[in-house]
């Protein structure tokens, strides 16, 4: 009766069936991998994993159940078994298939957490560990074509991200406690990342519409980072219709704001929308022009960058967006709720979405409706202008009058029609 129970206790039978699972999913790629090899020189294949995955269950079970010794030797002897299959490589040391050796490794690994007790992670490592052996030709591809340029940039913005980020403090330093070391550092990996992004997608897919793939991805995110990368691009004279991406950012932005009101402050929403609709349409007008002079263009064509992501470019950035940190925690602190508006203001230039957020924190009923979405679209004007300045500060007007010229366009529009909201409001 006892073996029975045994049998069939579900605590024993699913994670020996997860182990087997495992192996299986990851000897399906190995043997796929080396079917065209003759028979008896293949290493370890579909059945060889599927067992190995099971018995690094069973071992784990043997172990909670019975005999951590047991298991011990068990999975001694599996290794041992592999290590020895590895060596021998066939008689030929350049046929030794580290891959297959370190993928049984893993196999045993996802056995064992199967085993004792993580089923689920089991299955999810080996369907992870089955995709990244199945992209040996796509990653073996993409490091044939990486430069040393982008394999340096790659490794600078793993230093930037993993050995830099992780170890500073999420906490308010300086005067007024305006600086939040994590915070501004997110803001380097964020041009950073941005340009990294525009450049490999412009490998990718033609300079052309990767600068409009990252335009609308970055515009979804943050429009004021978008334009800080590209129009350091413009500056360079890189190739690249990259005043028609800082347009269309832009112009992203608006319908961003709009469908944000909708989602966390519904009341303005429609009058918000009433003030941005017009400024949107100029926007993507303003981008559509944009777009046929570049690409209508004869000149001789800028250069392709050879470098992924520029630094100073983003510190200085970083220094502009603690600079008004700063003056957003002293105005509240030297004139209270005087400084609201100010602050309001300034932190908008930088983050749109931050002053919307901030009015959805407030009581109903605190701020008018009406003059609510007024300085909501307040925000969008100061933070047009700040995009537009930040253009003329990288690109200059040499460089980086088109895009000067359609930030301006969407920004004029913008004020005539706050002009005459504030007008029919306060007259």
């Amino acid at each position: 009766m006892q073996s029975q129970e045994l049998f069939f206790d579900a605590d024993l039978v699913l994670p020996l069936l997860a182990g087997v699972a495992s192996g299986l999913l990851i000897g399906i790629e190995r043997g796929w991998t080396q079917r065209g090899r003759a028979s008896g020189t293949r290493v370890a294949g579909i059945r060889t994993f599927t067992l190995i995955g099971g018995m690094g269950a069973l071992s784990a079970l043997i172990a909670l159940k019975t005999s951590a010794l047991i298991a011990a030797v068990l999975l001694a002897g599996i290794v041992a078994g592999l290590v020895a299959l590895f060596l021998r490589g066939n008689g030929d040391p350049e046929r030794r298939d580290a891959t297959t050796m370190v993928a049984a490794m893993v196999a045993l690994a996802l056995g064992l957490m199967a085993g004792a007790g993580y089923p689920s992670f089991a299955i999810a490592g080996a369907a992870l560990a089955s995709f990244i052996l199945a992209m040996r030709k796509q990653s073996h591809g993409f490091l044939d074509r990486l430069t040393s340029e982008e394999m340096q940039a790659i490794a600078r913005y793993g230093v930037l991200t993993l050995a830099v980020l992780p170890f500073l403090p999420d906490a308010q330093y300086g005067p007024y406690d305006a600086w939040n070391p994590f915070r501004l550092w997110l803001v380097v990996l964020l041009i950073t990342g941005f340009s990294i992004a525009g450049y490999v997608a412009n490998r990718v897919v033609g300079e052309k519409r990767g600068t409009i793939v990252t335009a609308m991805i970055g515009g979804a995110y943050s429009s004021t980072a978008v334009t800080a990368a590209l129009s350091t691009r413009l500056a360079n004279r890189e190739s690249g219709p990259f005043a028609t991406g800082i347009s269309l950012a832009s112009a992203i932005m608006y319908l961003r704001v709009m469908l944000l009101s909708l989602v966390i402050a519904p009341d303005v929403c429609w009058p918000l929308t009433k003030l941005l609709a017009l400024p949107a349409v100029m926007a993507f007008a303003a981008t559509a022009v944009a777009w046929r002079f570049e690409t209508a263009s004869t000149g001789a064509p800028g250069a392709i960058s050879k470098r992924p992501f520029a630094l100073l470019p983003a510190m200085v950035f970083l220094l502009a967006v603690a600079g008004a940190s700063l003056l957003v925690n002293w105005a509240q602190a030297e004139f209270g709720s005087a400084g609201g508006g100010l602050s309001l203001f300034i932190a908008g230039s930088f983050d749109v979405d931050a002053a919307t957020v901030a009015y959805s924190a407030l009581p109903s009923g605190a701020v008018p409706v009406r003059i609510a979405a007024l300085a909501l679209a307040g925000t969008v004007a100061v933070n047009m202008a700040f995009k537009t300045a930040i253009t003329f500060a990288n690109a200059h007007w040499s460089k980086g009058r088109t895009a000067v010229l359609a930030l301006i366009s969407s920004q004029a529009v913008l004020l005539v029609v706050l002009a005459a909201d504030a007008i029919a409001q306060f007259a």
